[in-house]
């Protein structure tokens, strides 16, 4: 199964680019996988929040292939234990799955076109954190679900 994790905006922190890295070349390891990134709309001021969503939403929708299974990071998605979601992906791969793209998107969420597109959503957590901080923490929730899944002793 192909993994793609499709974000808007750059990371700016130094800190969270490094932990990225890290984990985007472990997990290389396990998947194919690879990040995309979508940038960022340009003067936003005078958009309501609303406008900014349905042009971000645009944007991911043409980043998308039909064939794709869409999993949208959402504050309101299902809330997996990391066994669990490891057991969310290995589903997905023995069900022939060919490509899952784990979307983040804008600051205020996603665009109705996005939440109609998408095959699921998941939560990370009920607490909110930076967009940012939710790209390092999802991609090493995704390596400790490969390493799960292998049985080795990372999660432990």
């Amino acid at each position: 199964m192909k993994t793609s994790f499709l974000v808007i905006g750059k990371t700016t922190e130094d800190y969270l680019k490094e932990g990225m890295s890290i984990y985007e070349k472990r997990l290389k390891n396990y998947i194919s996988f690879e990040s995309r990134l979508i940038p960022e709309i340009k003067n936003t001021a005078n958009l309501s929040f609303d406008q900014q969503k349905n042009m971000e939403g645009k944007l991911l929708l043409n980043a998308l292939s039909p064939a794709d299974t869409i999993v949208l990071l959402d504050e309101n998605g299902k809330n997996f234990s990391s066994t669990e979601f490891a057991q969310f992906l290995q589903k997905h791969m023995l069900q022939s799955t060919k490509s899952m793209v784990f979307v983040i998107g804008g600051p205020y969420g996603f665009s109705k076109e996005m939440y109609a597109r998408a095959n699921d959503k998941i939560s990370l957590s009920r607490m909110t954190f930076s967009h940012q901080m939710v790209r390092l923490i999802f991609l090493e929730q995704l390596y400790r679900a490969m390493t799960i899944l292998k049985n080795e002793p990372y999660h432990h």
